[in-house]
């Protein structure tokens, strides 16, 4: 099955990176060096290539190197079943965040028609346990790569909620200034629901069609205050909202919980491992139903992920990225790491000299 894959990478005052370039051929490839020699920072630029604000979720100035503060410039060609696309992103010292497709400007939301890219960064380790906005955020990363239109709902409606909650601070009664931004609100909300709801069905069939050794995590969708009518619950409840300064209803309040099929379990409840088991079930699952439907898979982006599973689980992960056919890229501080992908993957070593990014294929 053909890939979707970076094959030139090339990075310009970009955290640590003064100047960085790479070059892959589409097999999965293992980034290596110690601590501080900006791998991370490698997989961070390429999350810029899709929309948002990457996997730290950064501000547009915490990417600049420093102590320069110049400004940062990504510049990556993709490969994939529909030919070649060359993108750009990067901004000028204190400016907005820019992206060009093709040599033409082009917004953020743009890039997930072009590009599907995946992350688990050790970050979201702490997902099942964490406060729900960090569950939503990862729902909507999945749900973003099936339906790239679902970036345009979701900014709608925190748009919308935002110009709403303004009124509610300011104790504005008048009923015709709320009329269009929840008329506005709904519609959008319609549309994310559909759209989350959907990403759920998708991610359940992939797993359960999947030979794997990694569990399958069933995923629910809840509300803390669900509706059937949004409409009239955003106007009934205007005044409780002005007290609290916010709305209290809608998808924005939404939350994902996981169990452990087999066992029965919620994720929350399960061990650290297999926390990190069920995270990685999902994001394969993930890949596995987007292959399916672009017959191509996707980037993905795996964070010191082979540190913390054992051999033969390393091995069966190793092995389910090759039957994909997807491009791979991780991070690791020792080649061992990676020993199971033996040929099928390239490895580049990482070392800072002179204050200078170094990226050496060894394999």
């Amino acid at each position: 099955m053909p890939s979707l894959a970076i094959i030139d990478l090339s990075l310009s005052h970009f955290r640590s990176h003064r100047t960085a370039s790479v070059a892959f051929d589409g097999r999965p490839v293992a980034l290596i060096g110690p601590n501080g020699a900006g791998k991370t920072n490698i997989l961070e630029a390429i999350s810029l290539m899709s929309p948002g604000r990457g996997l730290r979720r950064a501000a547009v100035e915490e990417f600049s190197r420093k102590p320069e503060g110049l400004g940062w410039k990504i510049k990556a060609e993709f490969r994939g079943p529909d030919g070649g696309h060359e993108v750009e992103t990067g901004a000028e010292a204190g400016q907005a965040r820019q992206v060009r497709i093709d040599g033409k400007a082009a917004t953020q939301v743009a890039l997930a028609r072009i590009t599907r890219i995946l992350w688990l960064v050790p970050a979201m380790d702490r997902l099942w346990i964490e406060a729900a906005e960090g569950r939503r955020r990862f729902l909507d990363r999945m749900t973003l790569s099936f339906v790239p239109d679902h970036a345009e709902a979701v900014l709608g409606y925190e748009k919308a909620m935002r110009d709403r909650n303004r009124l509610l601070k300011d104790q504005v009664q008048d009923a015709h200034w709320y009329k269009a931004l929840e008329s506005r609100m709904v519609e959008t909300a319609a549309l994310i629901e559909a759209n989350r709801a959907e990403t759920l069905r998708r991610l359940a069939a992939a797993q359960a069609g999947a030979e794997t050794a990694f569990p399958s995590a069933a995923l629910t969708l809840t509300n803390p205050e669900p509706v059937e009518d949004f409409a009239t619950a955003l106007a009934q409840g205007r005044r409780r909202d002005m007290a609290a300064a916010r709305t209290l209803i809608g998808p924005h309040r939404a939350d994902m919980s996981g169990v452990f099929a087999d066992k029965g379990i919620g994720a929350d409840q399960c061990s650290t491992g297999e926390q990190k088991a069920l995270l990685i079930s999902l994001i394969l699952a993930n890949a596995r139903a987007l292959a399916a439907d672009l017959g191509a898979a996707p980037i993905l982006l795996l964070d010191e992920v082979a540190a913390h599973l054992d051999t033969t689980r390393r091995a069966a992960l190793y092995d389910e990225i090759c039957t994909l056919g997807a491009q791979a890229i991780m991070t690791g501080t020792e080649a061992l790491l990676f020993g199971g992908l033996g040929p099928r993957a390239q490895v580049f070593a990482l070392s800072e000299t002179d204050n200078h990014s170094r990226i050496e294929e060894i394999a």
